[in-house]
């Protein structure tokens, strides 16, 4: 193991995914290490598109980086210990291949088709992170690995209302192009800034309902997450979730800027998340949910998914 290498890691968890890495203070040591790890593999992987002002270069530099993931160059030395705990974890490198394909799309021009799309981008850019978390907690049954893909589609929605006027600065509109037609609104009015804010909040306020579909699905994964971890993936859905809940106290105005969840009420939420845990349901002492297979109906084909 590359303690400089672990070191930053950590520094990269605690400064940049402050829910996470809250959540993550409730995880053993050897666990939050290679949390952390991979974290840090995933922000390089998003750093590659969000901060390069060269496409052409983001582009050659995910594709480094696929490359090394996958065995066929040299690998850097965060790569090379997100490919060691890989081999300790048993974590899909197909995930990780398909996390850089997410976020390559990224730097074309960003509009949403439907909510098929909308998903499927959710699902690489966020359930991919969330296959490999359940290779670094354990989770070792293949039936709770939908439940783990709604998770990271749901927080995904969640990432997408909450940073709407962010994204539209920089030309991205991830809100779908059919739902916004139905609202009386179009992707070039809200890249330019023209977009009506209460039509843009209905559209906010639907993507967000779609999220708590895919929130409420992962909870019937929640009982196969081993039952020392569960407090803490519990605590960051619901500390998330609770971004959503905040966002519509606004009207679900995003366009009034990033909404951000106050300490003292992520507190509360996280304690609520740790009674959860030790609720009948997720103790394994009522029956197992069966996932709804028509959550992934745009998602045929790819790991973890409910075919």
């Amino acid at each position: 193991m590359n303690a400089e290498v672990l070191a930053a890691s950590h520094e990269i968890f605690r400064r940049k995914a402050r829910t996470f890495w809250w959540a993550g203070l409730l995880l053993p040591r050897a666990v939050r290490d290679d949390a952390a790890t991979v974290y840090a593999f995933c922000r390089q992987v998003d750093d590659a598109a969000d901060e390069s002002l060269d496409n052409v270069y983001a582009k050659l530099a995910l594709e480094a980086l696929s490359n090394e993931v996958l065995g066929r160059a040299e690998p850097r030395p965060l790569v090379a210990e997100f490919r060691a705990v890989a081999l300790r974890r048993g974590l899909p490198l197909e995930a990780a291949a398909e996390l850089i394909a997410g976020v390559r799309g990224d730097l074309e021009v960003v509009r949403v088709a439907d909510d098929a799309e909308l998903v499927r981008y959710c699902y690489r850019v966020a359930s991919t992170v969330g296959l490999m978390m359940c290779a670094v907690l354990g989770v070792r049954r293949r039936e709770a690995l939908p439940h783990a893909v709604d998770l990271g589609i749901a927080m995904q929605l969640t990432n997408i209302c909450r940073d709407v006027a962010e994204d539209a600065a920089r030309g991205r509109v991830y809100l779908p192009a059919e739902r916004l037609r139905r609202a009386g609104v179009d992707a070039e009015s809200l890249v330019h800034g023209r977009a009506s804010a209460e039509r843009v909040a209905r559209v906010v306020a639907d993507v967000l309902a779609l999220a708590d579909s895919y929130y409420r699905s992962a909870d019937g994964g929640m009982r196969d997450i081993p039952w020392r971890f569960r407090p803490a993936i519990l605590v960051a859905s619901r500390t998330y979730r609770a971004i959503g809940v905040r966002l519509r106290r606004t009207s679900s105005n995003a366009l009034a800027g990033r909404t951000v969840v106050p300490w003292p009420e992520k507190l509360a939420w996280g304690v609520r998340a740790v009674g959860a845990s030790l609720r009948p349901a997720m103790l394994g002492l009522t029956p197992r949910w069966t996932h709804d297979r028509s959550l992934h109906q745009a998602l045929r084909g790819l790991p973890g998914a409910n075919p």
